[in-house]
């Protein structure tokens, strides 16, 4: 069953360069249904044997072998409040990709894949009761689905600070940038405090969006500013309700006042597909996340200097 669900996730995900996305639907103990972006999915397998691991994280699981490769289990149930998996024998391995790195999710109850359009996801209401490891909810036949945000329960494992470089700290500042002002559009709350922080490193100001409709009705906002108080530059996330970065990056290029800004989408997703779309919507880079150097090099590159900015 987990095979046949998976094997056509490459075509069915291209329906995010049209503000779609396929989830892969789960629970974790109880009715409440739970869903990952499949782009994100590698593979769903039966739990294999977990090795302990010692003074690791609390929700850590252990680790085991895959394909060759040992990576970490994180319990996503415990992550979320609700009982370890640890030893429930039914419990599936969600194998996953997030920023280049693997790592396995124990989950208690596979489901199917649905397709999701943007418009229908928004951020959840504080009453829900899912605090800041849920960052979108929809409906799905009218149940409740829940889509975790998986870069906050990763960072409350590896709380390793994302710093610039001291070689990058010397490069931002030599580099005369103007303005010195950006757009942020990103879902997840961890990454939005990430990419704040790096950019403050670099004396540059946010304008911080928490989706793409968001970002698209701000730009539209800065737009109708003098130059000086405007943005020449976007880093937006890929997965985002509303409006995801692929239809945001195709907004602004058919709006004739926007059309001139640097794009760069900033994504946990990778692969071969995901840099065809980046080429389709004419984005200027894209760069995955968290690869701080990386990131305020293609800034660097893509802001106007204060010659260029005259």
């Amino acid at each position: 069953m987990p095979g046949a669900l998976l094997e056509n996730v490459e075509r069915q995900t291209r329906l995010a360069g049209h503000n779609r996305v396929a989830m892969l639907l789960f629970r974790l103990g109880d009715a409440q249904l739970f869903g990952i972006n499949v782009f994100k999915v590698r593979e769903v397998l039966r739990r294999p044997p977990l090795e302990r691991m010692p003074g690791a994280h609390a929700l850590i699981a252990g680790s085991c072998d895959y394909r060759g490769q040992t990576i970490p289990v994180i319990d996503l149930a415990a992550a979320l409040g609700y009982p370890a998996l640890l030893d429930e024998p039914s419990a599936h391995l969600m194998v996953t990709e997030f920023s280049r790195s693997v790592q396995g999710f124990l989950v208690s109850d596979l489901q199917h894949m649905v397709h999701c359009e943007g418009e229908s996801l928004v951020a959840p209401s504080t009453a829900l009761g899912f605090g800041s490891r849920v960052n979108a909810v929809t409906r799905v036949n009218g149940a409740l689905v829940a889509v975790v945000d998986v870069e906050h329960v990763l960072a409350s494992i590896d709380a390793t600070p994302h710093e610039l470089s001291a070689q990058m700290l010397r490069a931002a500042g030599a580099h005369p940038l103007r303005p010195r002002r950006v757009l942020v559009a990103d879902d997840s709350l961890i990454a939005r405090r990430r990419l704040v922080s790096l950019f403050k490193q670099m004396n540059i100001e946010c304008v911080v969006a928490q989706d793409g409709r968001e970002a698209l009705d701000r730009l539209h906002e800065l737009a109708a500013l003098p130059p000086e108080e405007g943005v020449n530059l976007v880093v937006s996330d890929i997965e985002m309700p509303q409006l995801d970065g692929y239809a945001l990056t195709r907004a602004i290029r058919e709006t004739p006042s926007l059309r001139r800004l640097k794009v760069v989408l900033h994504s946990s997703l990778s692969g071969l597909f995901n840099e065809a779309m980046v080429r389709e919507v004419n984005a200027d880079r894209f760069v995955a996340k968290f690869q701080p150097d990386l990131l305020a090099q293609a800034v660097i590159e893509l802001l106007p200097d204060d010659e260029a900015a005259l």
